[in-house]
């Protein structure tokens, strides 16, 4: 019988299938005022409103030069916001998780949230083109279509997605409680750093965490379609192992119709023909003869037996007696006898 602690390991292993996350009306009420966001940033930078103006006052008062004794520190904190670092570090837990519940969803999610980060993002960069601070040319500009491609900050954005990644798949209210809260203070620190380096605009990180925030919520509505991928791809996968099954059973018979031959078949039937075998005469030599062809094998010749004449004389080791061509009869006793007798006599 299984005990309470081997049911709760098995619950934990194989979960029960937990409800898709949707589109509730405080996630689109959510979800509409951080594109109202958006779009009040970049149309505030295109117009170079006093948006522009703080970023210009913050990048003027070079903040790297304040803080140097943790300049060193923040430049291996911002990795935390580099794309490679931290899809790979996600990805392996993910991945963990997958193979342990069985399923491809986590990762389907984080590669839906990297494709849309990716075309969002990236079309909004190279679209608006603003140079970043230690590229700028004017002072009070805005910067805008000179053929950047830091606006808004990617760092930022994708610390706002990959992290929030987590906190989205959670499986308990606490945990998803704990993953928004650890999520949102790294997105926010490597928002900052990116700031204290000087390497963005105050501008840029406020559309990267307006960009990541808006992909975290827009990711139910594309649970349906990560559903129906996740139904092809596992179908697939299942049609090709019955695939390679079929071929290993049809490797495996083909290998057991071919007869197995002996070493002492091969050079047998090298040097014979099949017109070249004699039947193999009757009596107890031939029923041996039938015997050690069945041994053999239904289709192994069998070979007439040998006369003592043909058969090479065997000589011990050693010897060195030559061998006797003639033979030599030994003489009676009855001569001996009286052949002693003659002599006594």
């Amino acid at each position: 019988m299984r005990t309470d602690e081997s049911l709760h390991r098995t619950a934990e292993r194989h979960p029960p299938v937990r409800d898709l996350p949707r589109m509730s009306r405080t996630r689109i009420w959510l979800f509409g005022l951080t594109l109202a966001v958006y779009v009040a940033i970049v149309v505030g930078v295109v117009t170079t409103s006093k948006l522009v103006t703080l970023d210009w006052q913050v990048m003027l008062w070079r903040p790297y030069k304040q803080w140097p004794q943790i300049h060193a520190f923040l430049d291996y904190f911002v990795v935390l916001g580099q794309r490679g670092p931290t899809a790979v570090l996600v990805l392996a837990w993910l991945g963990w998780r997958a193979w342990r519940h069985r399923t491809l969803h986590p990762l389907l999610v984080l590669g839906t949230s990297l494709l849309l980060l990716n075309c969002t993002v990236g079309a909004v960069k190279y679209g608006l083109g603003r140079l970043g601070p230690h590229y700028a040319t004017t002072v009070g500009s805005a910067e805008m279509f000179a053929g950047g491609d830091i606006f808004p900050s990617g760092h930022t954005a994708n610390a706002v997605v990959t992290w929030g990644v987590l906190a989205y798949l959670a499986t308990t209210p606490r945990a998803r409680r704990l993953g928004s809260v650890i999520s949102a203070l790294l997105a926010l620190g490597v928002g900052a750093t990116t700031v204290y380096l000087g390497t963005h605009w105050v501008s840029d990180v406020l559309l990267g965490w307006a960009a990541g925030l808006l992909i975290l919520l827009a990711l139910p509505w594309f649970e349906p379609a990560m559903a129906r991928a996740e139904e092809l791809i596992t179908a697939g996968w299942g049609l090709l192992r019955e695939r390679w099954a079929r071929r290993r059973a049809r490797a495996a018979g083909a290998a057991a119709l071919v007869p197995q031959r002996g070493p002492q078949d091969g050079k047998r039937s090298s040097g014979t023909q099949v017109g070249d075998l004699e039947p193999v005469a009757a009596g107890p030599r031939g029923a041996v003869g039938t015997a050690a062809a069945t041994a053999n094998g239904p289709h192994a010749p069998s070979r007439p037996p040998t006369g003592r004449n043909e058969r090479t004389p065997i000589t011990p080791v050693g010897s060195r007696r030559p061998p006797v061509d003639r033979l030599v009869r030994p003489t009676p006793l009855v001569h001996q006898q009286v052949r002693g007798r003659g002599i006594a006599g």
